[in-house]
């Protein structure tokens, strides 16, 4: 196959790696990538709504859901942030459960509240 041209994913991949190794040296906490990201239409629109949720500040499973009009939709909002294909990118970390306990999260606990701190989110 020939990967020449703007499909190259060369352009694709090293933009993204570049963005991240920014990231985690603490220069960037905005991704600019060209995400498709493969879901129902439930799951994109909580994407979407995940990744909205600014910097430095969280967001709950049931403020999401209200905002996705069903207050009653926290637990599929969780099941769908549970299926993010893009961690740290579409930033599920972000999002707390009730009281802001640190909850869920499909690439483990430990490093939900890493990367809080690394955000300054969580200061501990």
């Amino acid at each position: 196959m020939d990967f020449e041209g703007p499909e190259d994913p060369d352009i694709h991949t090293e933009s993204a790696r570049t963005q991240l190794n920014e990231y985690f040296e603490g220069k960037r906490s905005i991704f600019h990538l060209t995400l498709h990201p493969i879901g129902t239409e439930f799951e994109l629109k909580v994407w979407n709504e995940v990744n909205k949720i600014p910097a430095t500040t969280t967001n709950s499973y049931g403020e999401i859901a209200k905002k996705l009009g069903s207050k009653n939709k926290a637990q599929a909002v969780g099941n769908a942030i549970g299926k993010n294909p893009i961690m740290i990118v579409i930033p599920c970390h972000r999002v707390l459960g009730v009281n802001n306990n640190i909850s869920g999260y499909s690439g483990g606990i430990h490093r939900k509240e890493w990367l809080l701190k690394h955000e300054k989110i969580l200061l501990l």
